[in-house]
């Protein structure tokens, strides 16, 4: 009887370990996939502050080099879903683009006007004076869109699209969401950290006083 309880007690201490480690491993990959995301947008960041210097210094005003959008319209579903994110690289020249190019941009149509708009070009056609002129159309939608915007409207062409990054946005962006990713998996390694750190401590002196005693007069 005891043999049994011996190992039934043995078995759920294993699945507990197996738990506790299957729970670290998730909380660090968690932190390290965060801290990989904060060094990426701090490189652009800095990637971009320097080119915008640069522009600056020579009297030049271009969109950043690097942006990145979280989509809310279902106007480019299959190609980009509601909430993946975006990220766009600026084109210097209006010949580096081509028809199928899908581009950001600032919206010229009345409805829209001043928003944001990432779709496909359906067109692209020269003016008389050398000027691009763009046609765009979302590939959810039926027609192509009312008006035609110029090279200046521009923001960047879609350099990668990163699935539903949005969820993570909406959820970081409020209290519980940061406490839950952040704080409570921060926390968690720590102490389970200072748990192993006491475990080992106690073992060595347990070992310590066992081998004094062993050691002292019979």
């Amino acid at each position: 009887m005891g043999d049994i309880l011996e190992k039934g007690a043995h078995s759920q201490n294993e699945i507990w370990l197996k738990i506790k480690r299957a729970c670290h491993y998730i909380l660090t990959v968690l932190m390290y996939s965060i801290c990989l995301i904060m060094i990426l947008i701090f490189i652009a960041f800095v990637v971009n502050f320097i080119d915008q210097k640069r522009n600056l210094s020579s009297g030049e005003t271009k969109p950043a080099l690097f942006s990145a959008y979280t989509i809310v319209s279902p106007s480019m579903v299959p190609t980009i879903n509601v909430l993946d994110m975006i990220v766009t690289m600026r084109v210097n020249s209006p010949e580096d683009l081509k028809k199928g190019d899908i581009i950001t941009f600032n919206s010229t149509d009345y409805r829209y006007s001043g928003v944001t708009v990432t779709h496909r070009i359906y067109a692209i056609e020269q003016t008389s004076d050398g000027q691009y002129l763009f046609t765009t159309k979302g590939d959810a939608n039926n027609t192509k869109d009312a008006t035609r915007i110029s090279f200046d409207d521009i923001y960047g062409k879609v350099m990668l699209r990163i699935p539903k990054v949005g969820y993570i946005q909406y959820f970081l962006s409020s209290s519980w969401g940061w406490i839950v990713a952040i704080v409570i998996p921060a926390v968690g390694i720590i102490a389970y950290d200072i748990f192993k750190l006491v475990r080992t401590l106690r073992q060595k002196s347990s070992y310590t006083k066992n081998k004094n005693s062993k050691g002292g007069p019979q």
